[in-house]
């Protein structure tokens, strides 16, 4: 297969007229789908997009490589354009892009990213780009490129020793014959062009430089030139050009130099004087961090960002999972005319009902604790795993140094587990450095010994002093609330209470607010008075709506204004309507999580408007929680419902508008 294979002629377009990057974007994408290599153009597109998200495609030189590998695509293509005025397309050097490839790859097979990474190292000679940007028709743009591919990749018998021959003859003898001086591993998010493109660029710089160099290619086709044992003993060291993950135990004990993989197309001969002039760090096994020291321009919010995804990400499945089926058993209960109102093993009652509550619990016990214990290995690793997990898990459960039956004794929830994993993991990282100091001959019980005892102490201590101020805030709300209550301040209440079940789901005003609501049912069953018995079960109806709202909020926003919202966003955002109805909060807290500054005020302003409107409608409720399915408890079912369409609505333009002005200042920051 050759390049001209995957790049038709009527996918060239050459003299487009584009305002800008968007509208690029859109001829490529639209010159995909003439050529039929689309099943859905919009999902591919949303692809591309999502690509952009992570950073620009432009590469410098005045070219940019668009590409998305996607289930949207049905063959494996190329479309181009050549724009003689130029298109702002966020270029690293500041240039307006004239040649723009876009590249369409499918989810399975390998083959066609061979040719692809042909494609980028071919772009790399910049008199064969300049003499793209100037072609006449399309029929001349392909005659460049297919002459270019057999020059520089003839067939396989002529292939190799011609090169390996002009190689001895030309370079500068090194410092030990047979032996590669600099090695190199490249690799980008999508691993289609920036990871060839660096390889490429490494490897011309090393030979204008008169040094030996190999260069691993971790592209979405597995790993490519694999380095060997013996050529990394041998090596004067390595350099990694990445913008993902790669494996490093191999390199443990030699000098490692990292950075992003912009810097291997842009700065190939720094990164490789980096090694000879013997100015890369001793990289260790287990300390990820050493051979990381020089990472680009990367902001520490930019880190911070990517250790919460790392864990969000993990916990995600066990919040879809595990709210599913406690929905289902709130179904079967209902379904087989299990009382509701005042019964508190709702969803349980029904032996099968029961088996589904329990296996959804058991799912939704390890969210906060995967969820704090993988921030915490994204920061500090191995030995950050142990601290983020029992951190995590003491934030859900409230342990203190007081027994831990004790009242004062109260989780922290959602926030206490993301304090538990930012906390634990840097803590961590500070206690390994300290443990540099130590004897080598420890270096063994490093990991097993020296720091999980040390980090389940510190998270133990930590976490300690973190539930009981909990606990503090906690006793002054319910007395906020206790007051609003006897002093008839029922809108204003119901209002304060939808606010509270949103804000930190799971954590001390989401609990304050529940306990208070079935703290009222309580009360009401311990009267006959008929008015107060109303107030209490309209307390119990606000603080449900309260917790309905923000998983209903999020389902409407990624489902309606889908462009704000990544692919897997939106499908996992779909859940939430069966999460909000079923009253599990807990579906809102992967997005919270995401994006706390977006979805917290947006939501508690949806949940808040719920409550005052249930209140105002004179909405009552006599569960303690079932959502939708115990509708048979509710006073004024018709109105409580559309006090829920009315709060999650505000919710989710809330959250649409915030989300849009974050995208829109994203683009001009990478503009």
């Amino acid at each position: 297969m050759r390049i001209t294979d995957l790049l038709k002629k009527q996918g060239i377009e050459i003299g487009a007229s584009v305002k800008d990057k968007e509208a690029a974007i859109e001829k490529l994408v639209a010159l995909h789908e003439k050529c039929g290599n689309l099943k859905d153009r919009k999902a591919y597109k949303e692809g591309i997009l999502k690509r952009e998200e992570m950073g620009t495609t432009a590469i410098g030189m005045e070219i940019a490589i668009p590409h998305a590998k996607s289930e949207a695509v049905k063959a494996p293509a190329l479309t181009a354009i050549t724009v003689p005025d130029g298109v702002d397309y966020g270029s690293p050097d500041g240039d307006a892009c004239k040649l723009i490839f876009m590249i369409a790859a499918t989810t399975d097979g390998d083959v066609h990213l061979e040719v692809l990474a042909r494609m980028m190292q071919m772009l790399m000679d910049m008199d064969f780009t300049a003499k793209l940007k100037k072609a006449k028709t399309a029929d001349e743009f392909l005659k460049l490129i297919d002459e270019k591919e057999t020059e520089k990749f003839p067939e396989e018998s002529k292939k190799e020793e011609p090169k390996k021959d002009e190689a001895k003859k030309d370079a500068k003898p090194a410092a030990n014959d047979g032996r590669i001086r600099v090695l190199a591993v490249t690799a980008c998010p999508t691993g289609i062009a920036h990871t060839y493109m660096a390889a490429e660029a490494l490897s011309k710089a090393a030979e204008k430089m008169g040094i030996t160099i190999k260069v691993e290619t971790n592209g979405s086709g597995g790993a490519k030139n694999v380095l060997t044992a013996k050529e990394i003993a041998e090596c004067d060291g390595i350099i990694i050009a990445a913008d993902k993950s790669v494996e490093t135990a191999r390199f443990d004990g030699r000098p490692v130099f990292s950075t992003k993989v912009a810097d291997g197309i842009h700065k190939p001969e720094e990164l490789i004087n980096k090694i000879i002039n013997k100015e890369a760090p001793v990289f260790h096994a287990d300390k990820k961090a050493a051979a990381a020291e020089s990472t680009g321009n990367e902001t520490f919010g930019r880190k911070l960002y990517k250790h919460l995804m790392n864990g969000v990400s993990h916990m995600l499945p066990f919040v879809v999972a595990g709210g599913i089926f406690i929905a289902i058993a709130f179904l079967i209960d209902a379904a087989c005319g299990v009382e509701a109102a005042g019964n508190s093993a709702f969803g349980t009652v029904n032996p099968v009902a029961a088996w589904f509550k329990n296996i959804g619990g058991f799912a939704f016990s390890f969210m906060l604790p995967l969820l704090a214990g993988f921030i915490a290995m994204s920061i500090a690793d191995r030995p950050g795993l142990l601290v983020g997990i029992v951190g995590g898990l003491l934030a859900s459960n409230g342990a203190t140094f007081a027994d831990p039956g004790a009242a004062e004794t109260v989780p922290s929830g959602f926030l206490g587990a993301l304090l538990a994993g930012f906390l634990a993991g840097f803590l961590m990282k500070l206690f390994e450095k300290l443990c540099d100091k130590l004897p080598h001959a420890l270096e063994g019980i490093k990991p097993v010994l020296l720091y999980p005892l040390a980090g389940l102490g510190i998270v133990g201590v930590m976490m300690c002093a973190v539930n009981p101020m909990m606990a503090v805030i906690n006793t002054g709300l319910n007395n906020g609330l206790t007051w609003l209550s006897d002093n008839n301040l029922g809108i204003l209440l119901g209002c304060i209470l939808g606010a509270m079940m949103s804000i930190d789901m799971g954590g001390p005003f989401n609990k304050a607010a529940y306990v208070f609501g079935t703290g009222m049912l309580t009360a009401a069953a311990a009267t006959t008075d008929a008015a107060v018995q109303n107030t209490c079960y309209q307390v119990m109806a606000s603080v449900m709506i309260g917790g309905m709202v923000p998983p209903i909020a999020i389902a409407l926003s990624t489902t309606i204004f889908r462009k704000y919202w990544t692919p897997d966003e939106r499908k996992n955002g779909i859940v939430n309507f069966i999460m909000g109805l079923s009253f599990i909060t807990e579906g809102a807290i992967p997005y919270a999580a995401s994006y706390p500054l977006k979805v917290i005020p947006s939501c508690a302003l949806g949940a808040a408007t719920a409550g005052a409107l249930s209140w105002t409608f004179g909405c009552t409720l006599m569960a303690p929680h079932g959502g939708i399915f115990v509708i048979a408890t509710i006073g004024s079912p018709f109105m409580y419902i559309l006090a829920l369409i009315i709060g999650s609505v505000v919710g989710a333009l809330m959250l649409t508008l915030l989300k849009s002005i974050g995208t829109k200042k994203t683009t001009a920051e990478k503009k």
